[in-house]
């Protein structure tokens, strides 16, 4: 007996013998070692001392390297709400694109429709021009489809452009083939918003200094309109041998691209323009500084502050005396356009690059979901986004073209010459048409200032997921050294850009951002583009792919987006870069003709992120044991931590498939220790019995 107790010693040994095995104390015991020893794991001691019992969690996936005197990576993060989600989606989607390319290609294809009004039913009928039946068409059959495609690898994986390419490490290239495009695009980008900068501030005064003609920049063959009205305009004025006070202001003065002879003398540095690229990178760190979740409560302005301005622009324009005109110009419908290769092939290129698919974005913002992203709405909530940020962004593109027509009609009727001798695409529309139109309001220059602060709302929302998903593809990458730092990081990135756009404010950088818009963006896109989507559905798998949507969303993709991504969405893509290696025109800005030489330095720069898929195939072998054919094999099935990211998510052939992982089935554990089941975890037990049925009709066979 212990003294003192009354208890007999060897009872109570007996006893607490039989409960000690009885109960998981000596694996909890060890676990606690075990966390003194591996801080990547929580402590027991502490988890049921401030937490509810919880179920058997397996290993996360960051004790993947093994190290266990390492410190675990810090969380990726995820988005506040779904709101911060879709409206960086609309942000990155609705670009500079939508008002200065939209409307040019619009009307130059086809128009855009025309109404009809029935007197005896007192309606207004709409029928859509040339060019929105193949635009409509081309988004239902790539936009769509391809959109979709990039949200669910992100959404399913948590991983960034790099990283998932677990999927299949054999192409792992098509990452390092996205990531260089981005950069480069990223570059010319800002330079661009810089230019908006420029003359953001420059409509801070009472008289914009493109009003008029006198200035030190300007020429003889500069035309004040003021001069034009006050003369006798009833006879149409041929403007083709003049210049227009804005636009000698936006090449002699902004670009002052006379001092440049060509692309290969870029001249001096013009310090003002490289204070403005200084203060938007600036910018554009600050919003990016805590990742997702800044970006992701600035989108709230920036992605809906342009829908205002853009809404007040389009108010004032329609009011204004000849804007009848430009409309009507931007909605006649030429339907033989429909029977030109062109037009079809104009719509899936503006659809292509306005969503920016292929771009990572995308599938970067997706990885910030949660694994079930509000499964209970409309089926899938991925899906109802889509829908929101395809269509939107084409009817913002409508309604922008709309905001852009009417004051152009209203600059030809002041001018008195027809609408398309000053319609332009580009930064002409930007930087010269639109802005010598705010010449001819009253209160001008507070016209100029919002229009060119919805363009910095507009292009800054792009910035944002381009350099999100820069800094997110390296930092899954390497985790335990990136995250942690991952504001540093960010500042580097912010940095070795803002060097290398440098050239882009000297006197010949204009040329040097043609050059980079043309190649940067162009083939190499489209290659990467239709390499992932093949990867998707024959390497990996149509049925794979979409069980592991299924098991995210509740939801199997339905036969429209099986034949768009099997067939469809290929045979498109293909058809576009084919049209565009066999229509091949050399890069050109005004009258100036690029030599050979950039034109070499052009293709190289496309083809390098082409050949970048090949490149990551040879390590990806060289990785691998055995024969050649052994080892592509090998490298071209899905590494064995790919899945959903944290173990409770895995079910079916991802479980236990992590490092550390014990637990055979994660939701069965769940059920039998707690009772009953979510309806996560009725999707998941419905995929492993579909899985087990496909298994068993496998080995029959």
């Amino acid at each position: 007996m212990f003294p003192g107790t009354g208890v007999n010693a060897v009872a109570w040994g007996h006893k607490f013998t039989h409960e000690f095995l009885a109960l998981p104390s000596l694996p909890f015991l060890i676990l606690c070692f075990y966390s003194l020893l591996n801080p990547c794991l929580p402590s027991p001691i502490s988890q049921s001392l401030t937490q509810p019992v919880t179920p058997d969690l397996l290993v996360s996936p960051s004790s993947q390297d093994g190290d266990l005197g390492s410190e675990c990576p810090e969380d990726r993060g995820n988005w506040t709400g779904r709101l911060d989600f879709l409206l960086s989606c609309i942000g990155y989607c609705v670009g500079l694109g939508n008002v200065w390319r939209f409307p040019y290609r619009a009307y130059t294809n086809g128009g855009v429709g025309f109404q009809v009004f029935v007197l005896y039913y007192f309606q207004d009928f709409f029928f859509p021009g040339a060019f929105l039946v193949p635009y409509f068409i081309m988004l239902a059959i790539c936009g769509i489809p391809i959109f979709f495609m990039e949200l669910s690898l992100g959404q399913f994986s948590s991983l960034g452009p790099l990283a998932v390419w677990k999927i299949s490490p054999l192409f792992k290239g098509i990452g390092m083939g996205t990531i260089l495009i981005v950069s480069l695009v990223a570059i010319y980008y800002n330079m661009i918003i810089a230019y908006v900068l420029f003359y953001l501030f420059a409509s801070l005064t009472s008289d914009l200094p493109w009003q008029h003609c006198g200035n030190w920049w300007n020429t003889e063959l500069c035309l004040d309109h003021h001069v034009i009205k006050a003369g006798n305009n009833s006879l149409p004025i041929n403007i083709s041998n003049t210049v227009s006070p804005s636009e000698e202001y936006w090449s002699r003065y902004v670009l002052h691209i006379q001092g440049s002879s060509g692309i290969g003398d870029p001249g001096r540095i013009r310090w003002n323009l490289c204070l403005c690229l200084l203060l938007s990178w600036t910018i554009v760190y600050l919003c990016i500084l805590k990742g997702v979740k800044s970006s992701g409560k600035v989108v709230y302005f920036t992605a809906t502050f342009p829908y205002l301005i853009l809404v007040m622009l389009l108010i004032r324009g329609v009011t204004l005396e000849g804007a009848w005109k430009g409309i009507q110009f931007y909605l006649t419908p030429q339907f033989d356009h429909l029977l030109s290769s062109k037009v079809w092939i104009e719509a899936a290129l503006q659809i292509f690059y306005s969503l920016g698919v292929g771009f990572g974005g995308l599938l970067t913002f997706a990885s910030y979901n949660t694994f079930h992203q509000n499964i209970y709405r409309w089926e899938s909530a991925a899906v109802l986004d889509t829908f929101i940020v395809t269509l939107g962004n084409a009817i913002t593109s409508i309604l922008a073209g709309f905001a852009i027509f009417s004051v152009l009609g209203y600059m030809s009727q002041e001018l008195g010459v027809p609408v398309n001798q000053v319609a332009k695409a580009g930064p002409g529309l930007a930087f010269v048409v639109y802005p010598q139109a705010m010449t001819m309001l009253p209160l001008s220059p507070f016209w100029s200032f919002l229009f060119f602060f919805m363009l910095l709302t507009l292009g800054l929302d792009s910035q944002f997921a381009f350099m999100e998903t820069i800094v997110t593809a390296v930092t899954d990458e390497f985790p335990y050294y990136l995250r942690p730092k991952k504001a540093s990081f960010s500042a580097v990135i912010c940095i070795a850009l803002f060097l290398m756009g440098l050239i882009l404010t000297t006197e010949g950088g204009m040329y040097w951002l043609v050059l980079l818009d043309d190649y940067s963006a162009g083939f190499g896109l489209m290659v990467v583009v239709i390499t992932t989507c093949l990867v998707v559905t024959r390497v990996y798998g149509m049925k794979r792919f979409c069980r592991d949507i299924h098991m995210m969303l509740g939801f199997k993709p339905g036969p429209y987006f099986r034949a768009c991504w099997m067939v469809l969405s290929p045979a498109t893509m293909m058809a576009l870069l084919v049209y565009n290696i066999v229509k091949y025109q050399p890069s050109e800005y005004g009258n100036y003709r690029f030599p050979t030489w950039a034109e070499v330095l052009g293709i190289l720069m496309g083809v390098l992120s082409c050949l970048m898929i090949p490149m990551g195939m040879v390590v990806a072998v060289l990785q691998e044991e055995g024969t050649l054919w052994e080892r592509a094999q090998q490298a071209s099935r899905p590494a064995m931590d790919w899945g959903p990211s944290l173990e409770e998510n895995r079910t079916g052939m991802y479980v236990a498939s992590l490092a550390g992982s014990q637990s055979p089935k994660p939701l069965m554990v769940h059920m039998r220790k707690y009772g009953g089941i979510t309806s996560y975890e009725n999707t998941a037990i419905q995929v492993d019995r579909e899985m087990e049925e496909e298994d068993e009709e496998e080995s029959m066979i």
